[in-house]
């Protein structure tokens, strides 16, 4: 028996050429990295959205207590994993989509999140504040008036 006549070796014959890898499937790893981004910018926005709104209470002197903090810390508690957990969701929903345009969806609900609680925790209408920085609607003037508030 010559050599050209004993079968392969085990550990040879399993080997797979590069051909015949089985291939992944095409944007798993940018799915992965999306929702991980989404969850991060989620918790920046909620953070965002609290520290907007305590900047404008303490502007225009709208809360019981500076800036309204004893209530913002527990709206923190809320809104940080709520709007993580809301962009996560969002972006699992939209994973369907083209590459480039899949962080689209989130970031737009994300922004309405953050200006919604703008106007209904930061401006807080009807509240006595300081009439010589902000009108009686609580509104900052370094607000864009183009934003709805």
């Amino acid at each position: 028996m010559t050599h050209s006549d004993l079968p392969p070796h085990p550990s040879r014959s399993r080997a797979q050429t590069p051909s015949q890898a089985p291939a992944r499937p095409p944007g798993r790893g940018a799915t992965a990295l999306l929702l991980v981004v989404a969850v991060l910018v989620g918790a920046a926005a909620g953070c965002s959205a609290i520290a907007l709104a305590s900047r404008a209470r303490a502007y225009c002197d709208a809360a019981w207590e500076p800036a309204g903090r004893f209530e913002m810390t527990f709206l923190l508690v809320l809104m940080v994993p709520g709007c993580a957990f809301l962009a996560l969701l969002i972006a699992f929903l939209s994973r369907r989509l083209p590459l480039l345009l899949r962080p689209v969806p989130f970031l737009l609900v994300l922004a309405l999140v953050v200006l919604v609680f703008f106007a209904t925790k930061g401006t807080l209408d009807g509240y006595p504040g300081n009439l010589e920085r902000c009108g009686p609607d609580n509104v900052p003037p370094w607000w864009p008036r183009w934003l709805p508030a």
